[in-house]
């Protein structure tokens, strides 16, 4: 997504100033389905699919969508145009704030120790999160109500690093790693000793794995780790392994870290 992003963004923001300079005035436009000309379906069709493909949810091809989006019957005063809208505007907050822009999300960031963390710059980063709503709504009584989102809790990794569910190590090394090199690079960037490695239901490494079946696996690349082990088959436009760890950190204590999110393939 973040390679998408920074390729798009360029692009986007040409076309928007661009139009905006020409005067271009965006207006509504009415569903037609039937007319094929104006790549409605062609749209409903992609979108549909990109979405049913991230839940993992059987595709459908232009006749199926055409059929099924004939047969919706448009809702205007719903619940579920009432937080289309409330999401929207959450949305432009990102927006305005600035999160959407090329090079405004750093992969790893959180791993950064900021020794200048004062207490000022915590309270902004607490006011900045004050800008967004948690939203209820029942339209039958009916009742709205929002609220202050909080902050995720952080889990302490040692060194004065802190992470939060929403946060992951990304290994992206331009090639393939062997099981050996993911443990050396643990270790020797983030002074952190894996004692196990689970993806999906496999485990992949663990410390007390017998010597014979270590050796094996030390030298091989990761990916055919997962195969073998774990049994696993890579679709052709996979590039991602998931992996759940467990490390010890520089004195040997257990801590708690977030999940690893390794490329294979490029």
């Amino acid at each position: 997504v973040a390679i998408v992003h920074r390729v798009s963004y360029p692009i986007f923001r040409a076309t928007f100033l661009f139009l905006r300079t020409a005067g271009f005035k965006m207006s509504p436009i009415e569903f037609e389905k039937d007319d094929d000309t104006n790549h409605h379906i062609d749209f409903i069709t992609a979108c549909s699919n990109l979405r049913a493909t991230n839940y993992s949810i059987e595709n459908a091809d232009r006749h199926t969508s055409k059929r099924i989006a004939g047969k919706i019957i448009p809702a205007i005063a719903t619940t579920t145009a009432y937080v289309t809208g409330c999401s929207c505007i959450e949305l432009y907050k990102l927006v305005r704030l600035g999160y959407t822009s090329a090079g405004s999300v750093e992969e790893n960031a959180w791993l950064k120790v900021d020794d200048a963390e004062t207490e000022e710059k915590q309270k902004a980063k607490e006011k900045q999160l004050e800008v967004f709503k948690n939203g209820f709504v029942n339209l039958a009584l009916p009742f709205f109500a929002f609220s202050d989102p909080i902050a995720a809790g952080k889990n302490n990794m040692g060194a004065g690093r802190y992470w939060t569910l929403w946060d992951r190590f990304d290994v992206d090394m331009g090639e393939e790693l062997s099981l050996q090199g993911l443990l050396d690079h643990f270790q020797n960037k983030y002074g952190l000793e894996i004692t196990m490695i689970s993806c999906g239901v496999s485990f992949l490494y663990s410390s007390f794995t017998s010597k014979d079946k270590l050796a094996q696996r030390m030298p091989m690349k990761l990916s055919e780790v997962a195969k073998m082990v774990g049994k696993m088959e890579f679709h052709d436009s996979q590039q991602y392994l998931v992996m759940e760890v467990c490390c010890n950190d520089e004195s040997g204590d257990d801590v708690e870290v977030p999940y690893i999110r390794y490329r294979f393939r490029w």
